[in-house]
């Protein structure tokens, strides 16, 4: 095919397969994109005649890519990754005048913590756009940025896509958050004693304190896990339970009361680092290159860096 039969090709079409690929589902597909399922039924019959394949075999409740879609999607990802990026560059952007619609993925801590203040800058300075915040964590902060699902997420990250570009914002250090009315900061002996509640992504009762405890040869006793920072403070409430949690969240939650925070008992060998990652199409875009710059100034830290 040279480029001149390019014409004959939707890119709207190519857009559904890449959409397909992520969530092997029509359903999903449709609700990703914002469309019937019997339209992307239909693009899927065109892409099957376009490609001269199958493209998806359903096993089960999934659709399985065939061997063709696979060789197809290693392709054709990076070429919509340079038409976006082409697309991008031609366009102005001015936060004042602006509508469009920011997608952001953030934990919840940082939601509950930094996203006020950021907030607020944009609302300053581009009262028309919206921002969509979207649940995000080191588990599903690849997928979310793979899918396009989010252009940009904040969280202690581990594995990303390979076109995925990434910046430490901070390096929070841990601290101790308690409701209990005991003077005095608390040793190793009772931090060790009391019974912790912890945060917990993947059900799991061992983490980054554990590791460190065990190199001073200590242990802890957790007695609860959630899945998010921002219900802690209740739970601690009236009870001896005491949690562990990065700086700027347990700063957060002790400013509305009932809890504190104070520096943990020991040393820790190593620093967490909060970063911010994006898709690497949009590394030019005017838009987005406003929101990542917006990012780091309220949600980064540059004296812990």
């Amino acid at each position: 095919m040279n480029r001149n039969d390019l014409r004959r090709v939707d890119l709207n079409l190519l857009i559904v397969f890449e959409t397909l690929m992520h969530e092997r589902s029509v359903t999903r597909a449709a609700e990703k994109l914002f469309l019937g399922q019997p339209a992307i039924s239909a693009a899927l019959a065109r892409l099957r005649t376009l490609f001269d394949d199958p493209l998806f075999v359903r096993t089960g409740r999934s659709m399985e890519p065939t061997a063709r879609a696979q060789e197809i999607a290693g392709l054709l990802s990076p070429a919509l990754d340079s038409i976006s990026t082409a697309v991008s560059r031609a366009s102005d952007f001015n936060p004042a005048t602006s509508e469009l619609v920011f997608r952001i993925g953030l934990t919840d801590e940082v939601e509950f913590a930094l996203l006020p203040q950021l907030l607020r800058r944009v609302r300053a300075e581009a009262p028309g756009v919206v921002l969509v915040v979207r649940r995000a964590n080191y588990l599903l902060m690849p997928g979310l940025l793979a899918s396009g699902e989010i252009s940009v997420g904040v969280c202690y990250t581990e594995e990303l896509p390979a076109n995925a570009k990434r910046k430490v914002l901070r390096r929070p250090k841990p601290m101790l958050l308690r409701a209990d009315s005991i003077p005095g900061r608390m040793t190793m002996e009772d931090y060790c004693s009391r019974p912790h509640a912890m945060l917990s992504f993947a059900g799991d009762l061992n983490g980054y304190i554990d590791d460190e405890l065990a190199l001073h040869g200590c242990k802890r006793k957790v007695v609860l896990a959630v899945p998010q920072f921002n219900g802690l403070a209740s739970l601690l409430a009236g009870t001896d339970l005491v949690a562990t949690m990065p700086d700027y969240a347990a700063a957060a939650l002790a400013a509305n009361g009932g809890v504190r925070a104070e520096p943990l008992p020991f040393e820790t060998s190593q620093d967490f680092e909060l970063s911010m990652a994006w898709r690497g199409a949009q590394d030019n875009d005017p838009a987005e290159r406003w929101l990542r710059s917006r990012i780091q100034m309220f949600v980064g830290d540059p004296d812990s860096l």
